[in-house]
């Protein structure tokens, strides 16, 4: 019986595939794209679509194809196996793949290469959405020329952008860890939008590179507090500058509003944190408050002040500017400025400390002592010295890699 279950059992883990590989992404210019490997990705994420195992059961080599036209997404969808397990000799029933797909992208798909590729050939009447709000260049190695890039806000009003915004949310669930899809009838958000301009037979078209959802909270009694909610620049345009330039972008917008308090992000991933940092420095670094005379004097109400009322970045944000630059005009060889710097940046990071040790001093009064002692166990004073230097030192090396980006931009 048992030597029966596990051949039973070896024959069912070979129908087990990895989504995130299945998967293959494509975005569309040209018909051979479709044939071409190097077009290909994949996601990173599967778990929110097909559990936290991330995998298919019920198929050998599974494919789910999706692939979009570049500009305005119009999306290819169709699966391919070599085999799929068979209820009536198996008795097991393999994953319904599809309606899996089916629940996260948007209805009016193409199912066939041939309706695909006749939707690519109108691709040449598609125009980004809503306003223009900046244009840059990026140098592109591969190609031997400069490539041109446009920033775009848009909102629910524009013509068929609404259509266009639930295709390119799928993407989300396939590259942000935690994603989720918004209320676009809430019209308190906003949409900002790169695109990348490129030739095809003597004509302009653009492709679709990331984006950036905001929402603007209300702060009494006349103001709002923009939050930056999800941001994604598609993976073949990564590691190319994008999503400093959209953060910029965003920040300068809300910059010229009269109505902005100040800038946040809901949850902030590692990454975001790291590009915030080096789009807000670069923001500072020329505010007088700023000057390394007035770094090396400490965190001042004066920083505060100006960089919430002519940048609308927040207290905590410029903190860490304050802590960058002033990394920045330190000399760390110097024994005298390099305690300094470590002095004034642990001062802040042993704030969560204290707390703890007020509260601790609160239960002081209110516990038995044999209570008290199982507490205090838990915090011991040089394992708190040994986290607040590794805090430290890596808070440094992270300051070091925004300051280096900083000197080539």
């Amino acid at each position: 019986f048992f030597s029966g279950l596990t051949a039973m059992e070896k024959k069912l883990a070979e129908y087990k595939c990895n989504t995130n590989e299945a998967i293959q992404l494509k975005l569309v210019r040209f018909p051979e794209d479709l044939e071409d490997e190097n077009t290909t990705f994949n996601p990173e994420y599967s778990h929110q679509v097909f559990g936290d195992d991330e995998v298919a059961f019920g198929y050998k080599g599974l494919k789910i194809l999706l692939y979009y036209i570049a500009g305005n997404l119009s999306t290819l969808f169709r699966i391919e196996y070599t085999s799929k397990v068979n209820e009536k000799f198996d008795c097991v029933e393999a994953d319904d793949v599809e309606s899996k797909i089916r629940e996260i992208i948007p209805p009016g798909f193409c199912t066939n290469t041939d309706d695909f590729v006749s939707l690519l050939e109108k691709e040449v009447n598609f125009k980004p959405f809503g306003m223009l709000l900046h244009t840059y260049s990026i140098h592109n190695e591969e190609a031997g020329e400069d490539i041109t890039y446009q920033i775009y806000k848009a909102d629910m009003t524009c013509p068929g952008f609404r259509e266009y915004h639930e295709r390119l949310q799928t993407f989300l669930m396939w590259f942000i860890e935690t994603a989720s899809f918004i209320d676009v009838d809430d019209e308190r958000w906003n949409y900002f939008l790169v695109f990348e301009k490129y030739n095809k037979d003597g004509a302009t078209l653009f492709a679709t590179v990331g984006y950036m959802t905001v929402y603007n909270y209300y702060v009494y009694p006349d103001k709002t507090r923009p939050r930056v909610s999800q941001m994604l620049i598609l993976p073949p345009f990564q590691g190319e500058g994008h999503g400093a330039q959209l953060l910029e972008t965003v920040h300068r917008y809300y910059m010229s509003s009269p109505t902005v308090l100040d800038i946040t992000a809901e949850d902030p991933s590692e990454n975001y944190v790291k590009l915030r940092d080096f789009v807000l420095v670069k923001l500072c670094q020329d505010l007088l408050c700023f000057s390394p005379v007035k770094l090396m004097q400490g965190f001042s109400q004066e920083m505060v002040t100006e960089a919430q009322q002519k940048l609308k970045i927040n207290k905590q944000h410029t903190r860490r500017v304050y802590e960058i630059l002033r990394l920045r005009a330190t000399n760390m060889g110097d024994a005298e400025q390099s305690r300094s710097y470590r002095l004034d940046v642990k001062r802040r990071l042993i704030g969560p400390y204290k707390k703890k040790q007020r509260e601790l001093a609160k239960m002081r009064r209110c516990l038995r002592p044999e209570e008290m002692t199982n507490q205090l166990n838990q915090i011991d004073l040089n394992l708190q010295r040994e986290q607040l230097e590794e805090s430290f030192q890596q808070l440094v090396s992270d300051y070091r890699r925004v300051l280096e980006r900083l000197a080539q931009a």
